[in-house]
């Protein structure tokens, strides 16, 4: 079986080295050359083009920023369409919104393209160790032809559903995600203000109902002060203004939701949309005048 990939960032690049180390047959594809050359000179072949990647595999994998680029990759021209084949399998991992993965998937099974949405949950590290979560969407036959391969990059890879109930869930996910990372900071920078060691306060309530990855994840990244992107503001922002607009098709209001957006956004405007998304502490600290750690 021979796998496309078409993404190789943050995310992407990791997954694909995955792919190889489990002895996948990968051709490779990006609009940057440095991950290109890097992934062929671990054994990946490459394309020029989405449409290349198409004409030489029957697995395609994209891992994309977002809507927009994933339909101009898929049905955009040189796109993946172009050269795909009767039984051509797309998985898009990207994070998108789910009413663009219905559009494209009745756009590609008239040509006998098959697509699922499988956005993933972990960030880099987990992509890095390939213990990622994986939510799929899409037809349970063609959802296990594409499992053996989903399992190779992930931890935990569960079909929630038809097309786009993939990227419902992880609209999901990232809400609680922001919330709780958002909570986290506001926590810590409460207890420095008042006097406490932000350090022991974690390692008291991360035993209780408090306890949760995010909180093992991001409360040391704060009161260490490492801010390097394993996920950046950037992206959250993406998939928390596609869950705010699919709220807003859909009826469901979300108002915790749209309160951290406006914070991720006060720390855009600060210059930190590369940052990782822990660095929503920092928002709190400005507002206390206090450094959490300090």
């Amino acid at each position: 079986m021979k796998i496309g990939f078409i993404g190789l960032g943050i995310m992407g690049k990791p997954m694909s080295k995955n792919l190889l180390k489990a002895g996948y047959e990968l051709t490779v594809c990006d609009c940057f050359d440095g991950p290109v050359k890097e992934l062929v000179a671990e054994g990946a072949s490459s394309a020029a083009t989405p449409r290349e990647v198409a004409e030489q595999t029957d697995i395609i994998i994209t891992m994309l920023p977002n809507s927009p680029e994933v339909k101009e990759v898929i049905i955009g021209k040189d796109g993946i369409l172009e050269g795909a084949k009767e039984g051509t399998i797309i998985a898009d991992m990207s994070s998108i919104a789910p009413l663009v993965s219905r559009e494209l998937a009745g756009i590609l099974e008239p040509k006998g393209v098959e697509l699922l949405d499988a956005p993933v949950s972990g960030g880099q590290p987990k992509a890095v160790d390939g213990t990622l979560s994986v939510m799929v969407g899409g037809k349970e036959d063609v959802f296990n032809k594409c499992l053996p391969l989903l399992e190779a990059m992930a931890g935990s890879v569960v079909r929630v559903g038809e097309i786009g109930a993939g990227n419902i869930t992880k609209l999901a996910n990232q809400v609680i995600v922001a919330l709780n990372i958002a909570a986290v900071g506001e926590a810590l920078v409460l207890a420095t203000k008042a006097g406490a060691d932000p350090e022991l306060v974690y390692k008291a309530i991360r035993g209780g109902l408090a306890g949760s990855t995010v909180l093992d994840a991001k409360a040391p990244l704060m009161i260490g002060r490492k801010f390097d992107p394993g996920f950046r503001i950037k992206l959250h922002i993406k998939d928390l203004m596609n869950a705010l607009d699919t709220g807003h098709e859909v009826g469901a209001p979300l108002p915790m939701t749209a309160s951290v957006m406006e914070i991720m956004q006060s720390l855009k405007t600060d210059g930190l949309e590369d940052a990782d998304h822990g660095a929503l502490v920092r928002y709190f600290e400005k507002l206390a005048q206090i450094e959490v750690g300090s």
